[in-house]
């Protein structure tokens, strides 16, 4: 692992419009993701593995799988898709895994965020899920950045030209980096993702601050649909309580 500085290798992360080698995914195979029924644990289930299979046809996909549910998870899964054994808590590979970046050479990083269930929420576990970014790193043969921050990928989102959307209540929760300021968090992006410009919400969704939500995450509020252009969620009416915030 490396804390190299981002000035002599210039590491990237490239926009999310840009194209991709391989989709990385964790099977879902406990907690609240899999509901309270049986019924809600086969709809999870099939839920992951159309994402999966439909993926598949036109690139690889790589899905992490619990021990013990492998069997579980071959009779869902399409054949092409890849199953790795490897410890779990949740299921969303978006927030515990990597985030994919290139140096200057064009050499592949992954950079490491410290995981800790959403700001150490009460109904979260990661105690597996915080080794998923280095894992999966190693398994995609990167050199892997570790990152002294609390963060998510459904945390930020960039334009893969400089500029990153980000939430007051994400990166600067005291359940996750507490005593850091908007400086410190912007330095460690500049460092691991080549950030110059930080365009900070003041928060994310309504319903994202109920029970199992990430409190604020960016990705479902805003959007880089090109360099010069950003897409936000807006409210429509008084009434919409979804998006009363983010549109404040």
């Amino acid at each position: 692992m490396t804390n190299a500085d981002n000035g002599s290798r210039g590491w990237r992360m490239p926009a999310e419009t840009s194209p991709q080698s391989r989709v990385w995914m964790a099977w879902p195979s406990s907690g609240y993701t899999l509901g309270d029924t049986e019924d809600e644990a086969d709809a999870a289930r099939r839920t992951w593995a159309a994402v999966a299979n439909a993926v598949v046809e036109f690139e690889p996909v790589t899905m992490l799988v619990a021990p013990g549910q492998d069997d579980v998870a071959a009779r869902f899964l399409d054949d092409r898709v890849e199953r790795t054994t490897a410890p779990l808590d949740d299921a969303w590979m978006r927030d515990i895994g990597p985030t994919f970046v290139r140096d200057a050479s064009g050499a592949l990083g992954a950079v490491d965020w410290v995981f800790n269930g959403w700001g150490a929420q009460s109904w979260a576990s990661w105690e597996h899920d915080a080794e998923v970014g280095e894992l999966v790193g190693r398994l995609a043969g990167a050199e892997v950045l570790d990152s002294p921050i609390v963060n998510e990928g459904g945390g930020f989102h960039v334009d893969g030209e400089g500029t990153a959307l980000l939430t007051e209540t994400v990166q600067l929760d005291p359940g996750r980096n507490p005593g850091k300021t908007r400086e410190d968090i912007e330095a460690e992006l500049r460092r691991t993702l080549g950030v110059t410009r930080c365009i900070w919400l003041p928060r994310g969704l309504t319903r994202d601050y109920e029970e199992f939500g990430t409190r604020g995450h960016v990705d479902i509020v805003a959007t880089f649909p090109s360099p010069a252009s950003c897409w936000c969620t807006t409210r429509r009416t008084p009434s919409t309580p979804t998006t009363r915030s983010a549109a404040s």
